[in-house]
């Protein structure tokens, strides 16, 4: 049960044709493991990226006794615990459980939610989405059908200030100003009305609750199933189905007794940059993990005093309840609190030794990053794993001493000016 995970196999696509994929998704989880480079991997989803102080110092004690020592926080606000040795499953499974963090063994991988991590905390946004997100999870989880969709499916709910819509969600939430509801599912936007309001065009759509979004996002979740099953080439995301079989997402809002009214459709709003870090609102502080990565001694750091901790898809960190003189304690800890600092938007995978994939050390190239208004995201191959959405530069290993920097290859004695100088330039638009 596990076991290192065998690769995914695929048939490749033509040009322009959906892929046709051999086998289920093999996405690692918190029960499912993978046999990385360094020991073995396990990926803990957190709807929202949510965790309260005690599991914030359960996960670093399971850090500190399992694995590598430190927590890596993903590009969609998950967790993973690396360097876990063999045989260590049944007792990781049982802490996490214990925890709260393992809600229904069945559905661990799909509870892939993100969310406004500032929402409910500074007025900015039109609903606290993050307890939408909570009723979302509770909701897959208790839907049996659910546990069937790919560990690499995402809800994205944005409180309105466009932080989380442009991430790529395969199901999106938007709250509107008026207390209505956006939904986009695969290239079409609905206006969601609160059960027993009627839409017309060109009209209001009327107030659509939390519970109503829920409802859709979820039966917009169901509906991609039955899509998938139909088209029989083993879709994992709604842009992955083949032309002509795309589910009907209006009939499925219908039969969920959703009233939905078409809108146009648009291109998806582009990923904003980071946040920075630093207080935010009177209630909370946002720091960024160094590369992503957090020691047992920074994730100790964070839940002292926290009423909650948030991980952000920016490899960031929402510290809920404290004032902004802990700032100073944090950064003494090492992570970054001041948007000047140069690591504030440098990302990496976690290229050599962690992964057997990978040509370079990037993380090691990567802290030594110059700083820039630009994100720069440095890959240790063509896969390019956990690469930041939205506009940044792309540093990608060619060999353990050159890099791919602006289509042109660049030595790696070289490297820091090329991306200093990439960092400070305008990009096109």
């Amino acid at each position: 049960m596990l076991a290192a995970m065998p690769p995914t196999p695929t048939t490749p696509p033509e040009p322009g044709e959906a892929p046709i994929r051999d086998r289920g998704d093999a996405c690692p989880g918190a029960l499912r493991l993978h046999a990385a480079a360094d020991g073995l991997l396990a990926r803990l989803r957190l709807p929202a990226g949510r965790l309260t102080s005690r599991q914030v110092r359960v996960l670093a004690d399971a850090a500190e006794e399992m694995g590598d020592g430190s927590l890596s926080v993903t590009s969609r606000g998950n967790a993973e615990l690396r360097g876990l040795r063999d045989g260590c499953g049944a007792g990781l499974a049982a802490l996490l459980a214990d925890a709260g963090l393992l809600p229904s063994p069945t559905h661990e991988r799909v509870r892939n939610i993100v969310a406004s991590p500032a929402a409910g905390l500074d007025g900015l946004g039109h609903a606290d989405v993050q307890l939408w997100a909570r009723a979302l999870d509770a909701a897959l989880c208790a839907e049996p059908r659910a546990a069937a969709l790919s560990g690499r499916f995402l809800f994205a709910l944005d409180d309105g200030r466009g932080d989380v819509a442009g991430l790529g969600g395969d199901v999106t939430l938007v709250a509107a100003p008026d207390g209505a509801v956006l939904l986009a599912a695969g290239t079409e936007t609905f206006r969601l009305a609160a059960p027993g309001t009627a839409t017309a065009a060109g009209a209001p759509a009327g107030t659509a609750t939390g519970t109503t979004a829920v409802r859709a996002a979820l039966a917009c979740a169901l509906a991609f199933l039955d899509a998938a099953e139909a088209a029989g080439t083993g879709a994992w995301r709604p842009r992955e189905l083949p032309a002509g079989q795309h589910p009907d997402w209006a009939a499925a809002l219908a039969r969920a007794a959703i009233t939905a009214e078409p809108v146009p459709s648009s291109s998806p709003p582009p990923a904003p940059p980071p946040p920075a870090p630093g207080p935010l609102g009177d209630r909370a502080l946002h720091v960024l993990a160094p590369l992503g990565r957090l020691t047992a001694g920074r994730l100790r750091a964070l839940a002292e005093g926290a009423d909650e901790v948030r991980l952000t898809p920016w490899r960031g960190v929402v510290v809920v309840g404290p004032s902004a003189d802990r700032l100073p304690a944090l950064a003494a800890h090492g992570l970054v609190t001041d948007p000047a600092d140069a690591r504030t938007g440098v990302t990496a995978c976690t290229g050599t030794p962690g992964c057997a994939k990978s040509l370079a050390d990037v993380r090691a190239d990567a802290a030594r990053a110059p700083g820039g208004p630009l994100p720069v995201h440095y890959s240790g191959c063509e896969r390019r794993c956990g690469h930041p959405h939205g506009t940044r530069i792309e540093v990608t290993a060619l060999d353990p001493d050159t890099y791919l920097l602006d289509g042109a290859p660049v030595p790696r004695t070289a490297l820091a000016e090329a991306v200093a100088a990439a960092r400070t330039k305008p990009m096109e638009s």
